[in-house]
Parts: structure tokens; sequence; C-alpha cells
């Protein structure tokens, strides 16, 4: 007598998915086995982003993170207004923009510039190509800018950023432009509150 070709193994299939699903359910819910398979970490996702492009004269396309890893993500503050920012990052003569830019008010935040593509906002072109950079709307000598809505806006940003690239969230990859090798600026200033904006961002606060 024949038997159809195909069934065997599908029998043997479904037998053996019936028995992992047995095994599964005799596993304790608190057990460590039990917390393995279900306690992934879970990516943080983006906070509401709006494209406001920068001039093509103010970055380098490229296609990260295949032609160059990102590594690290690079905090500003715009000596500027928000409003303005994004004008200076629409004019070709300016020769700079950054990723993104928080508005203090609200944090509102603007896309400038494709993570893909290379942003000219670190004044040094191996840490352009490596890093994300946010731009926090403000001067570095008046602390009322950094505000709660700010800090906590640009804190999930950066962390979304992180769990895309599997950036570490420490001091060492998430920096002030002051420390970036060779830069001119000293933003974010005396007056960025980095413990706070580390804790939001590691979701503690």
């Amino acid at each position: 007598m024949e038997y159809d070709r195909t069934s065997l193994p599908r029998r043997r299939l479904l037998t053996g998915a019936a028995a992992l699903a047995a095994a599964a359910a005799l596993v304790p819910s608190g057990s460590a086995a039990a917390r393995t398979r279900t306690a992934r970490p879970r990516a943080t996702a983006y906070p509401p982003v709006h494209w406001n492009p920068a001039n093509a004269a103010n970055f380098t396309e490229a296609n990260r993170p295949t032609e160059y890893p990102v590594e690290m993500v690079v905090i500003h503050v715009t000596q500027e207004t928000f409003a303005d920012t994004l004008k200076v990052f629409q004019d070709p003569a300016h020769k700079a923009a950054a990723h993104y830019v928080v508005r203090s008010s609200d944090g509102y935040l603007a896309q400038c510039v494709s993570e893909k593509n290379v942003a000219w906002h670190a004044g040094n072109w191996d840490y352009n190509t490596r890093s994300i950079g946010i731009e926090h709307e403000g001067w570095i000598d008046d602390p009322k800018w950094f505000t709660d809505a700010l800090y906590r806006q640009s804190a999930v940003l950066t962390a979304a950023i992180c769990d895309r690239y599997g950036i570490p969230k420490d001091r060492e990859h998430i920096i002030g432009h002051v420390e970036v090798p060779g830069a001119d600026h000293t933003d974010p200033g005396q007056y960025w509150d980095w413990a706070r904006y580390m804790e939001l961002i590691k979701g503690r606060a």
C-alpha cells in the first residue's frame, strides 16, 4: 500500500512542534528558563520627528552604517534660536548641520539630515562619519533653555539611536561637542546636566 510521501514528514514536524509546546508549558512561569525566553529587551521607539531638511551643501551623502559604523552621539547647544538654527542649516554657505535639532519650549524635534548621511556637526571628519549630532536650542551660559521637555525628548531620541545601532549608553559614547578632538566649541557647557540626562537615557529617571 502506497502512502503520501509528503504526509509523513509533515506529521513528524507537527508532532515535534507539539512536543516542544508541551515542554514549554511545563516550565514554571517564574523560572530562569522562562525569563530567558521572555526577557528580551525592547528597543526604544523613536519619538515623533519632523523633517526639516538641511541644504545638501552642509552634509555628505553616505550609506551608514554599511559605509561607516555609527558609534556615538554628539550633544550640541545651538547658540541660536530653534528657528534660526533651521535657517542656517538650509543656507548652503553655512557648511555645517546636525542630524537633529530639539526645541527648548516643548521638545519638538526637527530632523535635518538623514542618519545614513554624514552631517557636518563635530568639526572632525572621523567623528562626523561615526556619530549622530543632536543640537539643542539655547545658550550655554543660560540654563533656563535646558527645559524638562528638551531633556526628556532628547533623551528618548538618544536612547532610540543607541538601541538602533548598538551604541553603549555611557559617557564614552554619548559626548559633548567640547569632547571632540580638535573642536573649538565648548558646548553643551557647564549648565548641561549630564547626570540627569544620562539617567533619562537609561530609563532610570
